[in-house]
C-alpha cells in the first residue's frame, strides 16, 4: 500500500482542483491563457509584447492540463513515483526537485524555439516535473520493478526512465507532430538527473 506523503498529495490536490475550476467551469479562452506561449524577443533576450504571452504563464502551465487522459497520467505518475522520492529526498527537496524540472523543461523548449529549431506550439501540463520526478526515482532506485498498464511485465525503473527519454528523444528530433512538447520533458528529465546526482555525490 503506498503512503503518500505530505508535498506529492498537496500537488495532487492543486493539479486536479485548478483542472476543474478552469476546464470544467470557464470558457475555453481563459481555460487557454494558463498555457504557455512562445514569446516574441527584441534585442537580447527581453520580452516584446505578444497577444498570448504573459509571464505570469511561466508557473501557471506547470498546474494545468490539456485534457482528462494527460490530467490523469501525470497525477498517477506523480501518485505512485512521488511518495518514494519525497521519502529519500525531504519535503523541501522534494519540491524543489518538482519545481525546478518544471522551470528547466519549459527554459528549454523556449530556447529551443527562439533558436528555432523546434515550433514554438505552446506548452501545458506538468509533465516536465513529473519527468524530473521519474529520472530521480530512476537513479535512486534502478533496481526497482514497475508495472505499467499498457505492458503487462514488470520493468525496471532504470529501463523505463531509458526508454522514456529515448523515446522523447526521436520524437522530438523527428520532429513528428505528436501534440507533445517532447524536449520539455527532457528538460525536465535532465534537471532531475542533476539535481539527484548532485545530492547523491553530496
Amino acid at each position: 500500500m503506498i503512503r503518500i506523503t505530505e508535498v506529492v498529495k498537496h500537488l495532487l490536490i492543486i493539479n486536479i482542483i485548478l483542472f476543474i475550476v478552469f476546464y470544467g467551469f470557464m470558457q475555453e479562452e481563459y481555460w487557454r491563457m494558463t498555457f504557455l506561449y512562445f514569446p516574441r524577443f527584441e534585442g537580447f533576450m527581453e520580452f516584446a509584447s505578444y497577444n498570448h504571452f504573459q509571464p505570469y504563464q511561466l508557473v501557471s502551465h506547470m498546474f494545468m492540463h490539456g485534457s482528462e487522459s494527460h490530467l490523469v497520467f501525470n497525477m498517477m505518475s506523480l501518485f505512485f513515483l512521488g511518495p518514494s522520492v519525497e521519502a529519500a529526498t525531504g519535503p523541501k527537496r522534494f519540491l524543489g526537485l518538482y519545481l525546478a524540472s518544471g522551470f528547466a523543461a519549459s527554459a528549454l523548449h523556449l530556447l529551443l524555439a527562439y533558436l528555432g529549431a523546434i515550433n514554438s506550439v505552446p506548452i501545458v501540463g506538468a509533465s516536465g516535473a513529473i519527468m524530473g520526478v521519474t529520472v530521480a526515482f530512476g537513479v535512486m532506485f534502478p533496481e526497482k520493478e514497475l508495472m505499467l498498464m499498457f505492458i503487462p511485465v514488470p520493468i525496471k525503473a532504470k529501463y523505463l526512465v531509458f526508454g522514456l527519454i529515448a523515446m522523447d528523444l526521436f520524437f522530438g528530433i523527428g520532429s513528428f507532430d505528436t501534440g507533445i512538447a517532447h524536449f520539455a520533458h527532457l528538460g525536465g528529465a535532465l534537471c532531475g538527473f542533476l539535481l539527484t546526482w548532485y545530492w547523491y555525490r553530496k
